[in-house]
């Protein structure tokens, strides 16, 4: 099968899955409020978090499946070879760490135009998450796997083979940044996906920017769980600051 073919059957799934959560979510809330005995509002929570993973587990699989009609499918950077183990998981971590250094520039930005920071994206799936542990699959498993397939290998890796780096990098991570529904943090999203177009170009291996994404997304839901203890410490470093000055 031509990767032109593979590209759009990969792009169908996905907005299949993403439109597809919301009748699984649907049901499962009935579902939840009939059987489960639940209040109103921990039914809606739970029945989305549920609908995402089903959704996720449901189509992780068609792609991962398109993805070996070709067999030259992931070998299509135009110089260079791929990546040892090593420099692979590397490169990773390295990325985590621009990402989130380039996460910091893009907010400052954003706050010197007058956007307020904070994603309320981030905020609301750390909600969910806590009211339903399940989500925590699909926002630190699938989301790295199924994304970087989608906005690196396709998107990026198609682009790249009928331009350039920059144009690939730069028209896909916009793209990246859109899909996550928060147009006005257009910045702290693209920081990211440049940063893991240009890791996956450094190795030419998928799996550095999966790992990164995979650190990112874990290190979001740790600062979502522990968001009021890190609030306290936080007070308290200002109460003590005070103190002293």
């Amino acid at each position: 099968m031509k990767n032109w073919k593979i590209y759009i059957w990969i792009v169908l799934i996905y907005i299949a899955m993403q439109f597809g959560s919301l009748p699984v979510s649907r049901s499962l809330f009935t579902y939840f409020m009939d059987t489960g005995g639940q209040p109103k509002e921990l039914a809606e929570l739970n029945a989305i978090a549920w609908g995402l993973f089903i959704s996720n587990l449901v189509a992780a699989p068609f792609i991962l499946y398109m993805t070996t009609r070709n067999k030259q499918f992931w070998n299509f950077f135009k110089k260079g070879k791929k990546a040892s183990v090593g420099k692979t998981i590397l490169f990773g971590v390295l990325g985590f760490f621009m990402a989130m250094a380039g996460q910091m520039i893009g907010g400052i930005i954003e706050m010197a135009f007058g956007v307020t920071p904070g994603s309320e994206n981030t905020a609301m799936l750390g909600e969910i998450a806590k009211a339903s542990y399940i989500l925590i699959i699909p926002i630190v498993i699938f989301a790295p796997l199924l994304e970087e397939i989608i906005f690196r290998r396709v998107l990026f890796g198609g682009l790249y083979t009928k331009t350039n780096f920059w144009i690939a990098a730069l028209v896909s991570a916009a793209l990246f940044s859109l899909v996550h529904g928060e147009p006005q943090h257009l910045l702290i999203y693209m920081a990211p996906g440049l940063v893991f177009a240009f890791i996956y170009y450094v190795t030419q291996r998928i799996w550095a920017p999966m790992i990164a994404h995979f650190l990112m997304n874990s290190f979001a839901m740790v600062v979502q769980f522990n968001y009021d203890k890190l609030m306290e410490l936080q007070n308290m470093k200002q109460a003590f600051i005070y103190f002293l000055s």
